[in-house]
């Protein structure tokens, strides 16, 4: 599906970003000369940077946007990122520039190239949800939250691989291609916004968005390497997001900085007409929150309360990712932070609680979805067979899968032994956070229990799958804010895989959660963390 790319005439691309990494990190820098603790310098917010640039007239947003059309071209037959490219980027580009020329404000996000994931509608562009039910769909509509990047002066460079229907957890369903993490190409990015979060990786687009229904945000971020940041449900519009389960469902945000991850979120948080479950709760200005290192006291988080989650850290988790959280909780310590254990005893009842309302919930949304409402049609001689041809031949087996499943949790006999009892879950594990965050500013805890595994590996063993969620879905039950960062490197690989921290606020509460992890990762010490495996262009 991915549209062809001509090369520039010129090759100009913006350099990676760089990454402060943990112990573990400058562990395996002595074996790997990629990583070089020595050259490393604070990671910086390529938005700031980018608008910068284009204001003092250092460079131009055709500049910008050819490079990352060259970077697409040179890395996607490896990484299989795009189901398509946006034609018009060039176009874009230049019509920023002419207001610049002519003195004309230009929109925060002026030249900033972003990836979008294919659940979220754009105007004129494939939409597809990476489904074949799907396949050559364009709305005749924008997003709300792409709609307010187009405003502000975004570039939108195309549509990201991912999960059918975000049903997934390694970006291995997707009806169409199967994304390759760039820190090892045998293994899985994540999921289900896998090609969002390996983009970024990458460095095709600046930053990009994601749908997070049960972590498909930020287990990807963890595996990938970069941030990835769900906000509170109801602080993003869901106007345009294809639904997967309603209650869950919120566009989330990935970044190679928190800062990044944070203004694209301000960006596009809200109310919003058109989405009934929106907030009217006040978009507090997230840029005060990113301060420069120089302005950093020698305990610049003291008297922040920070709990870790026990049940997190428990049998089931890798060693190395393990030891990566706890090094992390150590250097919160070191910021000024009062970090103490909190036990959430709802926490290993969320995993099945989720797949039972999101099943479910799915069940009645993809309904919709009949050869005669929405989605392709197979030509029947009777309304039943069209129905069964058209999602027969139209959706995967894992989508099926789910549909099943939440179609017989919603059946008379079983709702009240599984959904009934699933949102009676939902309302414990509600609480457990609310006792927690009570006494504590934020929850920490791993993103997933492992690192990125190789592509294949669960595949056919789907419990296994689901079962890597355990660290995210209880977030979304509730509610709450979440950000992922990279704390760390474990081996694997050929340079070691990233492994990233969960941070956990209280709802709308995001505020606290960004200035926390910019601190954290402007004073982690290590080395580089950047994907070593794919070209580079100078």
């Amino acid at each position: 599906m991915l549209s062809t790319l001509q090369p520039p005439r010129s090759l100009t691309l913006l350099p990676f970003r760089r990454f402060h990494g943990s112990k573990t990190i400058a562990s395996l820098a002595s074996s790997s000369p990629t990583l070089d603790a020595s050259s490393v310098s604070p990671p910086q917010s390529q938005i700031l940077t980018t608008r910068r640039s284009l204001l003092s007239g250092e460079t131009t947003a055709s500049e910008i946007a050819k490079s990352y059309l060259s970077r697409i071209r040179l890395t996607e037959p490896q990484l299989k990122c795009f189901l398509h490219v946006s034609e018009n980027v060039l176009k874009e580009a230049q019509e920023i520039d002419q207001r610049i020329s002519r003195g004309e404000e230009v929109g925060p996000l002026a030249g900033v190239v972003i990836g979008v994931k294919d659940n979220i509608c754009t105007e004129g562009m494939p939409s597809t949800a990476a489904s074949r039910i799907l396949e050559h769909y364009r709305p005749p509509f924008d997003a709300t939250a792409v709609k307010k990047i187009k405003e502000m002066g975004g570039i939108v460079v195309g549509k990201t691989n991912m999960d059918e229907f975000g049903m997934g957890s390694t970006t291995e369903a997707s009806a169409f291609q199967v994304t390759a993490n760039p820190w090892d190409l045998t293994r899985v990015p994540g999921g289900s916004s896998g090609g969002s979060a390996a983009a970024v990786a990458a460095n095709q687009c600046m930053v990009s968005l994601g749908s997070d229904t049960g972590g498909s945000v930020r287990q990807p971020a963890s595996f990938c390497g970069v941030v990835g940041l769900k906000p509170t449900y109801g602080r993003v519009s869901r106007f345009g997001l294809m639904a997967y389960a309603s209650s869950l469902d919120v566009i989330g945000c990935f970044g190679s900085t928190v800062a990044d991850a944070g203004m694209l979120l301000h960006a596009v948080s809200g109310y919003d007409r058109f989405d009934s479950t929106s907030s009217k709760q006040d978009v507090p200005e997230f840029e005060s929150q990113f301060l420069s290192m120089d302005s950093f006291e020698s305990k610049p988080l003291k008297g922040v309360r920070v709990g870790l989650i026990r049940e997190t850290l428990e049998e089931g988790v890798d060693s190395g990712v393990r030891s990566a959280t706890q090094e992390a909780a150590s250097h919160l310590e070191a910021l000024g932070c009062l970090v103490t254990e909190v036990s959430l005893p709802s926490f290993s009842l969320g995993l099945p609680a989720y797949y039972v309302i999101a099943s479910s919930e799915s069940s009645s949304n993809l309904s919709r979805y009949d050869g005669v409402r929405y989605g392709n049609q197979v030509m029947a001689d009777e309304l039943n067979k069209l129905y069964d041809c058209s999602r027969g031949q139209g959706f995967g087996g894992e989508v099926k899968m789910r549909i099943l499943m939440g179609t017989y949790a919603l059946s008379a006999g079983y709702y009240d032994a599984y959904y009934k009892r699933a949102q009676q879950v939902r309302t414990l594990i509600r609480k457990d956070f609310k006792a927690a965050l009570d006494h504590n500013d934020i929850l920490i805890s791993p993103a997933a229990p492992s690192a990125a595994y190789k592509i294949g590996e669960k595949k056919d063993d789907p419990l296994a799958m689901y079962a890597g969620d355990i660290m995210t879905v209880n977030v979304n039950l509730a509610g709450l804010p979440a950000i992922v960062l990279p704390c760390g490197l474990v081996e694997g690989g050929p340079s070691g895989l990233p492994v990233g921290l969960q941070m956990i606020g209280a709802a709308f509460d995001e505020e606290t959660l960004l200035k926390v992890g910019h601190i954290f990762e402007q004073t982690l010490n290590g080395s580089g963390f950047v994907p070593p495996t794919l070209p580079n262009v100078a």
